[in-house]
């Protein structure tokens, strides 16, 4: 009896913390801005670690740690990741910081402690609820293990490698348009260069 007793209760105790957590969140709203709950961290950590399989967990990088490879790795992550990661890994960026939930700090022990493997299957795959997309295709995949192979890299990163990363992101029209228009106005200075004039021809 007194067993049975105490498991109502607990269930009593869950259902009633669940119901107030739910209450909550109506009454506040659902927003991108806010940080998740504990209980969200705690459910989408544990399921993220399910998600991988045994064997994925195990799985090596084949990519040695080289100069060359470094090198590969730290210019496909300025190309593909650096926009919600930052070219340091610090997530800290207009669309990593608005991302729900946040872009981690892949600098940190919470993602460096994960495994080789761990780490390919969540970029391969991508992750659910969360704007984590999935790269690469099913049948070879070299790019998501550069990757792992960078975020290894992040604790170590050198300034020198962050400016290097720099021009190597992609750029929106603002930033082209801008970089044109920089282009024109030091050419207008040099001998021989002419501003274009506009068209004078009419097309119907």
């Amino acid at each position: 009896m007194r067993k049975g007793a105490l498991l109502l209760s607990i269930i009593a105790a869950a259902v009633a913390g669940v119901s107030a957590f739910g209450w909550t969140t109506i009454q506040h709203g659902f927003s991108a801005r806010d940080n998740p709950s504990l209980i969200e961290t705690f459910v989408a950590r544990t399921a993220r670690s399910l998600a991988v399989p045994a064997g994925a967990k195990r799985m090596r990088n084949p990519f040695p740690n080289t100069p060359d490879n470094l090198a590969q790795a730290r210019a496909h992550f300025a190309d593909h990741c650096a926009i919600c990661h930052a070219n340091n890994g610090s997530g800290n960026t207009d669309t990593g910081r608005n991302l729900y939930p946040k872009a981690p700090d892949m600098r940190l022990p919470r993602t460096q402690n994960l495994t080789d493997g761990e780490l390919y299957y969540n970029i391969h795959n991508g992750i659910r609820l969360t704007g984590m997309p999935a790269w690469g295709s099913a049948e070879k995949d070299e790019g998501s293990w550069e990757v792992v192979l960078f975020i290894r890299h992040l604790p170590q990163l050198t300034p020198a490698e962050e400016r290097e990363m720099e021009a190597l992101n992609p750029k929106g029209p603002g930033e082209r348009q801008e970089e044109l228009e920089e282009e024109q106005f030091l050419n207008e200075g040099q001998p021989g260069n002419h501003s274009p004039k506009p068209s004078t021809q009419h097309h119907h």
